[in-house]
């Protein structure tokens, strides 16, 4: 099935598990979502658990935390990832905090699902990668399926997690075919070796795996073997699978789609650099997106985005 339909299928899986579960969002209801990952949910679910709310990020997102504080599991979707900002305070100062303020009294099992990224040229205000900024939020849970597989199984784990989850799809994906497993177990904070190597690791997550399989594929007709960390999760992060990585190739390039300054590659590669240290022969290295607004022009929006010639030159760098 497509990555599309992969997550309606979690989402019809986990409503029919779990009375407590509903979504909310703009057009998710007799739309089917502006992706059509809702099709065909309200149907099955009655307008009762599949809601169309108001053009109003805040109000929704708020509300959503208030059912969710009262027994609810609410899944909102908010269109676009870079709508999230209308939010930020219902997330950031409500959501993750709630099980702190409260002493542990209460949580907020509470799914927000987004789009991010470029590939479709939807320009600066509907491209935007934005994980970085919820995965510095003590209290929030972040992860971002790049297959088929773990469309279904992270998304069926975030909704089963007791705390706030913010998951994030590529919408280049979309169209993605794939197979699923509904019995694959739903791991939190466990990231993938995509691919085994001896000469370099390449931690990534999201489309940017696509990118890395490319590189990977063509450094190997050069005799370098690169082996491919899927993070999965941005937060909590693996760091026991890319240190394991690291004690194995002794080089490290981080790769991902947001922009490079002040990513999450920083804060891995800050990580390698504090304990991994010992085990790196070559500098940590990051390919990610230059500092500045996504164009909508497909020419340039290619250029911007990192792709598997940037990926190999910062491999055959670390092996300089």
């Amino acid at each position: 099935m497509r990555y599309v339909n992969a997550v309606a299928q979690a989402l019809n899986d986990a409503m029919a598990a779990d009375p407590a579960v509903m979504l909310m969002g703009e057009d998710v209801a007799a739309a089917g979502g502006p992706f059509k990952a809702t099709r065909g949910l309200l149907d099955a679910h009655g307008p009762e658990r599949v809601r169309d709310t108001p053009i109003s990020e805040a109000s929704l997102v708020g509300a959503a935390v208030g059912a969710a504080l009262t027994g609810m599991k609410p899944v909102v979707e908010i269109m676009f990832m870079d709508f999230v900002t209308l939010a930020m305070d219902a997330v950031v100062n409500q959501a993750a905090k709630a099980r702190f303020m409260f002493g542990g009294q209460c949580s907020v099992p509470m799914v927000l699902r987004t789009p991010h990224g470029g590939g479709l040229n939807a320009g600066p205000q509907h491209s935007q990668c934005l994980e970085a900024w919820f995965a510095h939020i003590p209290g929030l849970r972040v992860v971002c399926p790049a297959t088929v597989a773990d469309a279904y199984s992270l998304l069926r784990a975030a909704i089963e997690a007791p705390d706030p989850v913010v998951v994030v799809e590529n919408k280049a994906l979309y169209a993605l075919q794939g197979d699923i497993d509904v019995n694959a177990p739903r791991e939190v904070g466990k990231a993938r070796i995509d691919r085994a190597g001896r000469d370099a690791t390449i931690v990534t997550y999201g489309a940017t795996l696509y990118a890395a399989r490319a590189a990977a594929d063509r450094l190997a007709t050069e005799g370098i073997e690169a082996e491919i960390v899927d993070l999965r999760w941005i937060q909590p992060w693996d760091e026991e699978a890319v240190f394991a990585s690291v004690a194995k190739t002794h080089r490290v390039v981080i790769a991902h789609e947001a922009v490079q300054a002040f990513g999450v590659g920083a804060e891995i590669a800050a990580r390698i650099a504090a304990d991994a240290f010992d085990d790196l022969d070559a500098p940590v290295l990051r390919v990610g997106a230059p500092f500045m607004p996504i164009a909508f022009a497909k020419t340039l929006e290619a250029a911007y985005l990192p792709d598997a010639d940037r990926i190999v030159a910062a491999v055959k760098s670390t092996l300089a």
